[in-house]
């Protein structure tokens, strides 16, 4: 049917990562692991799941200390027996007034959003290549399509996750595996709570609708809502100095 039946959720506290799950569950999504840092949070997250019946658990993880990734990611094959979806969806937004003049903050941003991530699904990547089947999908932005000045080091974040996971989608071709990149706009979620919405803002629910309109057509590239995937090509075209002074 080509809906995952077990899933581990990398970010397990997103609000995004839960109404795709929910949105999930009628499809016969039924295991679920969800891995974050905040255990309170993630059980929360996980007694969400359990009223609509599924079988949900919980694992304290760090996705920057990457010394621990290849052991989590075998540890959920051992608990699973096989993983037919990985959801990588941790990320911070950060502080770009603040980010932007101090080295470890803009590191901790990087580390949360790209290169952690990274690590963890490269040794997802191994999983999957060995079972022959499952997918991978990733949670980017459109911040990081096109990287502006008002957000750049959240963006460049998003930029290096999305082009990670482009090359690491043909790196799977043949493999029985696959990867999905999932691009939205402005969401409001906890992570944007007081700032003004963009153009195009949506919900983590019709994120969720998007994604699995996206897994049922085996879509490489998810745009949420549709229309960015417009918006920006005519943006890309824009002149850099009329970009940089695109807001936030």
């Amino acid at each position: 049917m080509g809906m995952p039946q077990s899933a581990v959720v990398i970010g397990g506290t997103s609000e995004i990562a839960g109404a795709v799950l929910r949105a999930l569950v009628p499809h016969r999504l039924r295991r679920v692991v969800l891995a974050g840092r905040h255990q309170s949070q993630l059980a929360d997250a996980a007694a969400d799941l359990q009223g609509l019946g599924a079988e949900v658990e919980v694992r304290i993880l760090d996705v920057t200390d990457v010394a621990g990734h290849r052991s989590f990611a075998a540890d959920m094959v051992a608990h699973l027996g096989q993983v037919d979806l990985v959801l990588v969806a941790a990320g911070v937004l950060g502080d770009q007034e603040a980010d932007e003049v101090d080295p470890a903050a803009t590191a901790g941003v990087l580390a949360t959003n790209f290169s952690g991530p990274a690590a963890l699904m490269t040794a997802f990547a191994e999983v999957l290549r060995r079972q022959g089947h499952g997918r991978m999908v990733v949670l980017s932005s459109v911040a990081g399509v096109r990287v502006r000045r008002s957000n750049y080091v959240y963006g460049s974040s998003k930029a290096g996750l999305d082009g990670f996971a482009q090359g690491m989608a043909d790196a799977l071709v043949g493999s029985g595996a696959s990867l999905v990149i999932v691009r939205p706009g402005w969401v409001a979620t906890r992570m944007t709570a007081g700032r003004a919405p963009a153009p195009f803002a949506t919900t983590p629910e019709a994120v969720a609708a998007d994604v699995v309109a996206g897994l049922r057509r085996s879509a490489p590239v998810i745009w949420s809502p549709p229309i960015l995937k417009m918006v920006f090509a005519v943006l890309r075209l824009v002149p850099r100095a009329l970009w940089r002074r695109m807001p936030g």
